[in-house]
């Protein structure tokens, strides 16, 4: 992990990649963002995977996901703050 010349680092980067890819961010915030996509090619290709997750996951409807994995997933939030 790196931090670029404009002092954002790939652990702020990670932070504010669902606000960037929803285009939640503030001009700002979206500048450095890319500054630092720029500069790291580790957050590039962390931005591609989730912009492939998000795009293959769209495709599955609640239908397609069998009862006990969704009841797994329920567990595994109720229980996430806890661990």
């Amino acid at each position: 992990m790196a931090t670029d010349p404009t002092g954002m680092s790939c652990k702020e980067l990670v932070e504010l990649i669902t606000e960037y890819l929803e285009g939640a961010l503030p001009p700002g915030d979206k500048a450095r963002f890319e500054q630092h996509l720029a500069f790291c090619d580790w957050c590039r290709t962390y931005l591609e995977q989730m912009r492939l997750t998000i795009q293959t996951l769209g495709k599955l409807s609640e239908e397609s996901i069998p009862e006990y994995v969704k009841a797994d997933l329920a567990e595994v939030f109720r229980t996430w703050k806890r661990t």
